[in-house]
């Protein structure tokens, strides 16, 4: 009983910070569970389903958003704009700063990562936040809570930020190659509290990129890194998001 207040009191904490009241309780509590606390349960019980759709949320409102207030810009500077607000680290970043840490519910397994394992976790949780409460409630409120935590860091000059492995390949293949990168999931492997998940960036159709790391996303910084390389460009100015997700090699076996 006293697990269930616990969690209670979390979801309470999630819609004072939303300023929503769920009709379906069911889409906070998956929004904050971590996958570690559901191994072996239907993936719909964790964040992850939630935070796909939350991502495609985000990123169309964001983009709206500076279509609209910033008319002087060209394509370019508003790829780099939107590309440094929906950031891991500037998600993370606010996710921090509304409180979502605390309320995360995590299993024993994922519990030893530290700041580096909370970090993901923020930026996916408020990806996933996002996607509940679209589902919940409609766009206007979502447009309404996405504008009231990220609207204060839109700004030209957050564009000038250190841009990850990512972000730095969206801008060029854009600028360049007139089309966006595609992330391919290759191979998931591992057990459920230390899974190995391998990525490929294309181009194109064609593959520039592959990497492996303990997150999708992880994966997909590697691999991006790889692409950066493979291409010609200069792989970021960003070295902390590269070298942190090349800190350990995630061999599928």
């Amino acid at each position: 009983m006293r697990g269930l207040l616990k969690l209670q009191e979390r979801v309470t904490a999630v819609e004072k910070i939303v300023a929503h009241h769920f009709s379906n309780q069911k889409l906070v509590v998956s929004a904050i569970t971590h996958p570690s606390a559901v191994e072996g349960r239907p993936v719909s019980e964790s964040y992850e389903r939630l935070e796909f759709l939350g991502d495609s949320i985000v990123g169309a409102i964001v983009a709206t958003e500076l279509f609209e207030r910033f008319p002087q810009m060209d394509e370019g500077e508003l790829t780099r704009l939107k590309i440094s607000l929906v950031s891991g680290p500037m998600l993370s970043e606010v996710a921090d700063s509304l409180g979502v840490g605390q309320l995360i519910v995590f299993g024993e397994s994922e519990r030893g990562t530290g700041a580096r394992g909370l970090r993901s976790a923020l930026e996916n949780v408020y990806e996933s936040l996002v996607g509940a409460l679209y589902l919940d409630t409609g766009y206007e409120v979502t447009h309404a809570f996405v504008l009231r935590t990220l609207g204060p860091h839109i700004t030209p000059q957050i564009a000038e930020r250190p841009i990850s492995p990512k972000s730095r390949l969206q801008e060029v293949v854009q600028r360049d190659f007139k089309c966006a990168p595609v992330y391919k999931l290759e191979e998931e492997c591992g057990p459920a509290h230390a899974p190995t998940f391998v990525s490929a960036v294309l181009v194109e159709g064609k593959r520039v990129g592959r990497g492996s790391g303990g997150s999708k996303k992880e994966s997909e910084t590697i691999a991006a890194e790889e692409a950066l390389d493979h291409l010609g460009y200069q792989s970021t100015n960003d070295p902390s998001a590269a070298s942190e997700a090349k800190a350990e090699d995630h061999p599928c076996i």
